[in-house]
C-alpha cells in the first residue's frame, strides 16, 4: 500500500516538477534570459490564502482555471463580472474597466489577492463581496452536509433506531454516538440534548471542510485555515454560549461568591478577560493548526524544485525520496489532524456551555 501511494505521488508531484522545470530552462535558453527562481513562500502563501478563481493545473503552457464572479463597490456603485477579466492568457494580472467605467485590477500584496480600483493615480481597495475559493469551498461542505444527513435523517424515520441501512449511516452513526455520550454528556449535563444539533453540525462541518483542504487537484480549497471562518464559528459558539448563560455563570464573573471585595477589582476584570479569550482560543486553534498543516506540507514538496535548481536533476531526485515520503506522511497525519480539530472545537464549546448552564453549589 505505501508503496502504491509512493508511486502516485512521484507520478503526480515530482513528474511535472521535472517537466516544468525542463520546460522553463529551454524556454529561458531560447528567450536568452536567466530562468526565474522558484519561490517557495510565494508559491506557499498563495496557496493558502483565498483567491477569486480555482486554480487546477497552472504553468507556463496550460491553466485549468475555474473564474468566479467578482462583485465589488467602486466609487461608481456596484459592479459585477467574472474573475477571468482581471487575467491575461498567461495568468498575469491585468487593468479591466467595468460596465460603470471603474477600473479593476487584482493585487497580490501581503500574499493575498485583493480586488483594488483606480482612484485617480492611485489604486484603492475596493469593497469586495466576491464568490471566492474558500466560499465555494464553504458551499460545498455545507452541501455535503445536507444532503449525507438528509439521507441519514430519511433512513431513521423510515426505519426507527435500527441497524444502519446505508453506507453514510453505517460511517456516521458512530461517530453522532460519540459525541453524544464522550462530549456532550459529560461536558453539559442533563441539558445536553439541546445543544447537540449544535455540536453535530459544527463538529461535521468542520470535519468534512477539513477534509475537502486534503483532496489534491480540486483547487487547494483552505476554508478551516481562512481565520474569518474559524472566527464565525468561534462567534456563534460564543453567542450561544452567553444567551444560555444562567445568573450564576454572571454571579461568578461580575461578583465571585466567596471572595472578599477587595478581590473583586482584580479578578472581575481577570474573569471577563477570560470570557472574551474563550472565542479567540477557538479561532486561533482551529486556524493555526490547518494552515500549519498545509504549510508543511507544500513546504516538503517545494524542496524539489529549490534541489533542481540548485543542484540540477540528480539533487532534485535525491531529495525527492525524503520529500515524498514525508509528504505522504503529513497527508495521512493530517487526516487524523482533520478529525481532531473538529473534535477539540466540538468539546471546547461543549465545555463552555456546561459552564454556562451549571447551576450554583450550595
Amino acid at each position: 500500500m505505501v508503496k502504491k501511494l509512493y508511486t502516485l505521488f512521484v507520478a503526480l508531484v515530482l513528474v511535472p516538477a521535472f517537466a516544468f522545470s525542463n520546460e522553463e530552462h529551454h524556454e529561458g535558453h531560447e528567450k536568452g534570459h536567466t530562468e526565474e527562481k522558484f519561490k517557495a513562500g510565494e508559491m506557499i502563501i498563495e496557496h493558502v490564502s483565498d483567491a477569486h478563481s480555482i486554480h487546477f493545473f497552472n504553468t507556463e503552457t496550460f491553466h485549468a482555471t475555474l473564474p468566479l464572479p467578482c462583485i465589488v463597490f467602486g466609487p461608481n456603485g456596484l459592479d459585477m463580472f467574472m474573475s477571468s477579466n482581471l487575467f491575461d492568457e498567461h495568468g498575469h494580472p491585468k487593468a479591466y474597466v467595468a460596465g460603470s467605467g471603474t477600473v479593476y485590477q487584482v493585487s497580490h500584496e501581503g500574499g493575498s489577492e485583493t480586488i483594488m480600483y483606480l482612484d485617480g493615480d492611485k489604486w484603492v481597495p475596493s469593497l469586495d463581496f466576491s464568490i471566492t475559493k474558500n466560499v465555494v469551498g464553504l458551499f460545498i461542505g455545507l452541501l455535503l452536509l445536507v444532503l449525507i444527513f438528509r439521507k441519514i435523517g430519511k433512513s431513521y424515520q423510515k426505519n426507527g433506531v435500527a441497524a444502519p441501512s446505508n453506507i453514510f449511516q453505517s460511517l456516521l452513526e458512530p461517530v453522532i454516538i460519540f459525541i453524544r455520550d464522550e462530549v456532550a454528556k459529560p461536558a453539559i449535563g442533563h441539558r445536553y440534548m439541546y445543544f447537540m444539533p449544535y455540536l453535530l453540525t459544527v463538529f461535521f462541518f468542520i470535519f468534512f471542510c477539513n477534509l475537502l483542504g486534503l483532496i489534491p487537484f480540486i483547487g487547494g480549497f483552505n476554508i478551516t485555515g481562512n481565520i474569518a471562518v474559524t472566527l464565525v464559528l468561534a462567534l456563534m459558539t460564543f453567542i450561544i454560549m452567553v444567551s444560555k448563560a444562567n445568573g450564576a455563570f454572571w454571579m461568578h464573573i461580575l461578583a465571585p461568591p466567596g471572595v472578599p471585595k477587595a478581590l473583586w477589582l482584580l479578578l472581575i476584570p481577570i474573569e471577563i478577560i477570560g470570557l472574551i479569550a474563550k472565542p479567540v482560543v477557538l479561532t486561533l486553534r482551529l486556524f493555526a493548526n490547518i494552515t500549519a498543516g498545509h504549510i508543511i506540507i507544500l513546504a516538503f514538496v517545494s524542496l524539489i524544485f529549490i534541489f533542481q535548481q540548485q543542484y540540477g536533476a540528480a539533487g532534485a531526485a535525491g531529495v525527492s525520496v525524503v520529500s515524498v515520503a514525508f509528504s505522504i506522511f503529513m497527508n495521512l497525519l493530517e487526516l487524523l489532524v482533520a478529525f481532531l480539530q473538529a473534535y477539540v472545537f466540538c468539546l471546547l464549546s461543549a465545555l463552555y456551555f456546561g459552564s454556562a448552564i451549571e447551576e450554583a453549589h450550595h
